[in-house]
């Protein structure tokens, strides 16, 4: 039984309706880099346009309510629409490459993952249009964020796209999890996948864990200001103290959820560019898992002044302190792999260095407010903003800008200029530094977060003017990114498919990959397998006894395995990708015109069921390949 089709099945790679109609995991995560780096951009007009308002005291440059509005639609830009859909689009990009497969476990959903990030997207940034923008924070703390307090659409606007968001990122995490799990080459057990696989796997764990929490809280707020319920009023028995609970039970499984995919990327450059193993691989991977685990226990030390009492202040600051155990495993791995090595000083390879410094610098503060007497005097002070910079900035966008340039030659097929790279990076970190360096001491200072202007006689007119050079200095270098990928694009530089003698198996493929990724699927023997095939010389280095070669030679296929691509071809079948579909797209339309309905009135709700129905069942009746 098949649905019947207003129009045919899209069958062209070009143009709009291929981009529309496509389930390719590579240009799905072409789509997510693009998307969010528009976002990027925008959010870097907010923070700019913060840092000309506080660059001198009592400026009039732009009001209070247009600052709550800067600041508020900033950080919920950076955090839901920029780290966390660029790591996406590495995920999409790399996963299957990284684990010798054709395409992601339900390249359907996939797509549907990334229509919905867009058109949650665009609702929670359609307050700028109507005048209206969100303004409580991208936290959303409550009672500010109800009605009583917040009137307008505002936050609607807010909580309506972030539970819109929330759908695409459970996709998402699904989607991987079976993916890393059930599609991995033959012969690649788990402890021979790559360390940003590994990272991706708990990345989507979290995902798939953190973000029904956060939609518990996005659905109560809704039902509050759309309904008129009351869950964070607490005159009519609820409680806004409630909010922070739940937001923060998300919130810190969150921070790991946007500077895990960082920490997997830097696992792939460091020794790439110190010719040398991963120090630790174990290690690092184990780090990581209990990182991901640990995440759950500490979310109210973002709540020390809320008045828990001693033992919940003490049970969350012991366990904010011994999570950075794991990192500092990491750090010490990390630098254990650059030690002695044959570094080459390119531009991924710097930025991977200075993720690791400037994470440490924000990992240090964070340790600082691990202390509840500590975390009371910097409660709400710029020194908090300073932090989460230095880990979000300094640690997850540092390593996704590595990221780029490293397997930017795989991405496109040419390189991006090593000159204007470098350039790139040196901007980015003198800006970065000089921006957020001395938010640490107006912190200590006493200077509050989120006041849209300041009195002369503070003596904070300094510090701030050099945040907001600094600002326009990392603007720059955001720029001059811009620049070289344009000037890139013109003066193209082809990429061999293993420009820099790569590890894993995406350099195995040719630049770009083909659109079934590989005419072979490869067959995995060891760790960073591809290199090993390449200098067959070294195995003897990192095996030293038969008995290591024989764990190796009988570690457990992946579920991909012989029988799953044909023994007769040894394990080489043929060649399977589904056609394309349009089902995503218009599934994705009927979830936004929902969004679109608690905004507006019941009746644009009940026109989006329509298409919902009408993208529910072409799904589920349409065939994985049209007959031929």
């Amino acid at each position: 039984m098949t649905f019947p089709r207003f129009f045919p099945r899209p069958q062209s790679e070009t143009g709009i309706w291929g981009w529309i109609g496509t389930v390719d995991h590579k240009r799905i995560g072409t789509l997510y880099g693009i998307t969010s780096f528009l976002w990027f951009l925008i959010a870097g007009v907010e923070a700019l346009l913060i840092r000309v308002q506080l660059a001198s005291a009592e400026n009039t440059f732009i009001g209070p309510e247009f600052y709550n509005q800067l600041f508020t639609m900033h950080g919920t830009t950076m955090v839901f629409l920029v780290i966390m859909p660029l790591s996406a689009a590495f995920f999409n990009w790399l996963i299957p490459l990284q684990i010798g497969a054709r395409d992601v476990a339900f390249p359907r959903l996939n797509a549907l993952s990334y229509w919905v990030f867009l058109f949650g997207s665009l609702i929670m940034n359609a307050g700028w249009l109507t005048g209206d923008a969100p303004n409580g924070g991208w936290f959303g703390y409550a009672p500010n964020s109800g009605v009583t307090f917040n009137p307008g659409l505002g936050m609607t606007y807010w909580v309506v796209g972030l539970n819109i968001l929330g759908v695409a990122s459970i996709a998402a995490g699904l989607n991987f999890i079976v993916t890393i799990m059930n599609m991995r080459a033959p012969g690649m057990s788990m402890f021979k996948m790559p360390v940003f696989t590994w990272m991706t796997l708990i990345t989507s764990v979290l995902l798939v864990l953190a973000m029904p929490i956060l939609a518990v809280a996005g659905i109560q707020l809704q039902t509050d200001r759309v309904y008129g319920t009351h869950f964070f009023n607490s005159l009519a028995g609820g409680d806004p103290v409630m909010w922070q609970h739940i937001f923060w039970l998300f919130g810190h499984p969150e921070v790991y959820i946007l500077i895990l995919p960082a920490m997997g990327i830097v696992s792939e450059v460091l020794p790439t560019f110190s010719r040398k193993p991963l120090f630790g691989y174990p290690f690092v991977v184990f780090a990581g898992i209990v990182i991901g685990f640990m995440g759950w226990f500490v979310w109210s030390h973002h709540m020390f002044t809320v008045g828990l009492g001693p033992a919940a202040n003490t049970a969350f600051a012991m366990s904010t302190m011994l999570i950075a155990v794991p990192t500092g495993v990491k750090i010490f791995n990390w630098i254990g792999t650059l030690w002695r090595g044959n570094i080459q000083l390119n531009t991924a390879m710097l930025f991977s260095i200075s993720f690791i410094a400037m994470f440490t610098i924000g990992g240090l503060s964070g340790v600082m407010h691990a202390s509840p007497p500590t975390d009371s005097q910097q409660q709400d002070t710029y020194f908090v903003v300073a932090h989460f910079h230095y880990v979000l900035v300094g640690g997850a966008l540092l390593g996704i800008f590595s990221g780029i340039y490293f397997w930017w030659p795989k991405f496109t097929g040419w390189f991006l200029n090593e000159k204007l790279g470098i350039a790139n990076w040196a901007l980015m970190m003198i800006g970065f530094n000089l921006q957020f360096g001395p938010q640490h001491w107006l912190g200590m200072d006493g200077m509050p977060r989120r006041i849209y202007t300041y009195a002369e006689n503070m003596g904070w007119e300094g510090s701030n003017l050099a945040a907001s050079i600094g600002g326009f200095i990392l603007g720059f270098g955001i720029l001059l990114f811009i620049i070289n990928m344009i000037y890139s694009r013109m003066n193209k530089k082809i990429a061999p498919a293993d420009p820099w003698d790569g590890r894993t198996l995406e350099w195995s493929t040719s630049s770009p990959p083909p659109v079934h990724d590989f005419d072979e699927v490869p067959q995995v023997k060891y760790r960073d397998d591809f290199w090993f095939k390449k200098h067959p010389e070294t195995i003897s280095e990192y095996y030293h006894n038969e008995h290591d070669l024989v764990v190796e030679e009988d570690a457990p296929v992946g579920a991909d395995d012989a029988e799953e691509h044909g023994d007769d071809h040894g394990g080489h079948g043929g060649i399977h990708l589904p056609d394309k579909s349009y089902y995503p797209f218009i599934l994705g339309v009927g979830i936004a015109i929902f969004g679109i309905g608690f905004l507006t009135n019941t009746y644009v709700i009940a026109a989006g069921v329509p298409i919902f129905i009408w993208g529910m069942l072409g799904w589920s009746m349409e065939p994985v390949n049209d007959p031929t």
